[in-house]
């Protein structure tokens, strides 16, 4: 979930070279010559094309056979690790799916909505093979709670693997796990752990529930993190979320966003800044499910407004901001998943503020996560069918 994606680097190598040779080589040149980055077969001709407010497009299954699919990443050698909420990571090779899942890979309780996470690679992973998991971690004394650990891929084995971080209450409470990792422009490393299903505690600075977190790349903490030698956990950037289920970085300006599940209503999409409070359950949008009111204040001074807010709920997940050549009319927006609401949104920034949103790619199902590939296209996990999806633009 990750701009700039770990393979910016070589995002940009590959996009550069294919805008540069397109005039002069053939497509099955271009192909030959990037095999590098070449995870799938080129796309076929268009069907059932969907017209966008800004682009024509379809969508192409290109893996099948998988659980319930959670998050993914690209390795530069053109494979792609997906990861299955049962509590498995999956790899995919030349375009095929691995019948076995990889060994080595942590315990998890995968139950009710635990399991396996997010996937991030480190900003230099060819150099160091970091790769980064989350999941949720089966306490000794029973109960479990979100976990990140980083590890490196040996053939089909994940080895030396290292906890960064675990949250420090663990609960029976099988909900709002959080997980989405991402580094920023300047190389730290940011994670989530959701309120665990007990919303007042979103507002405890004593504990990991309802944060965003900052670390250096190997789990300590930075210096300048805000609440260094304050009140409240090093480790802490911001707090007051419910439960953060994408996180992205602006390609431009290197921050973090998130979006979250509110209750029924209040959805969010955030630009967390350290130190602030985003209120929940203080302030939202949304009421409880049995539609009894949570707060009656959507605004509290000392409490920070979202970007956007989503009521009705769509449930977001997996969030991404558009960059390369392929979707110039999308280039720079956020695409979120939707869960619930089963679409994507496509949400134009300005400013650092949401002016425009679109709803696209309707019954295709739960749609989890959204990557940008290193070969410039746009990939999803769908839940409902266990597959990864493309979507190609048309012309």
């Amino acid at each position: 979930m990750k701009v700039p994606n770990p393979l910016l680097p070589l995002l940009i190598l590959t996009l550069g070279f294919s805008a540069c040779s397109s005039d002069t080589q053939s497509a099955e040149q271009q192909t030959t010559e990037t095999s590098d980055s070449q995870y799938f077969a080129e796309p076929g001709e268009p069907t059932n094309v969907i017209q966008t407010e800004e682009h024509s497009v379809f969508v192409e299954t290109v893996v099948e056979g998988l659980g319930v699919p959670w998050g993914m990443t690209f390795l530069p050698n053109g494979s792609v690790l997906v990861t299955e909420r049962e509590g498995t990571v999956r790899i995919v090779e030349n375009g095929v799916l691995r019948e076995e899942p990889l060994s080595g890979a942590p315990e998890v309780l995968a139950e009710n909505q635990g399991g396996m996470f997010d996937l991030a690679l480190h900003p230099n992973y060819e150099e160091n093979g970091w790769i980064y998991l989350s999941f949720s971690k089966p306490g000794t004394d029973g109960g479990s709670m979100t976990s990140i650990e980083r590890m490196k891929l040996d053939g089909y084995e994940l080895v030396d693997r290292e906890e960064i971080y675990t949250g420090n209450e663990f609960t029976d409470i099988g909900r709002h796990f959080g997980g989405p990792i991402a580094f920023d422009g300047e190389g730290y490393l940011y994670f989530t752990i959701g309120d665990r299903g007990e919303k007042n505690k979103a507002q405890d600075l004593s504990l990991s529930n309802g944060n965003v977190f900052r670390f250096n790349d190997d789990g300590s903490i930075p210096d300048d993190n805000p609440f260094v030698g304050e009140d409240g956990l090093d480790e802490i950037y911001s707090y007051g979320h419910r439960n953060i289920q994408g996180m992205a970085v602006h390609p431009e300006t290197g921050e973090i966003w998130t979006n979250e599940h509110g209750a029924r209503g209040g959805d969010e999409i955030n630009n967390p800044q350290p130190g602030m409070n985003y209120g929940w359950p203080e302030i939202t949008h949304g009421v409880n499910y049995d539609g009894s009111e949570i707060t009656p204040d959507t605004a509290r001074a000392g409490m920070e407004q979202p970007v956007l807010h989503w009521t009705p709920s769509i449930a977001p997940s997996g969030m991404i901001f558009v960059t390369g050549e392929r979707y110039p009319n999308w280039t720079g927006n956020i695409l979120n998943g939707a869960l619930r609401g089963q679409v994507i949104a496509r949400v134009v920034i300005e400013n650092g503020a949401a002016v425009h949103e679109e709803r696209m790619l309707e019954e295709y199902g739960r749609i989890r996560e959204i990557e940008m590939g290193p070969d410039g296209y746009i990939y999803f996990t769908n839940e409902s069918e266990g597959t990864v999806n493309r979507i190609v633009p048309v012309g």
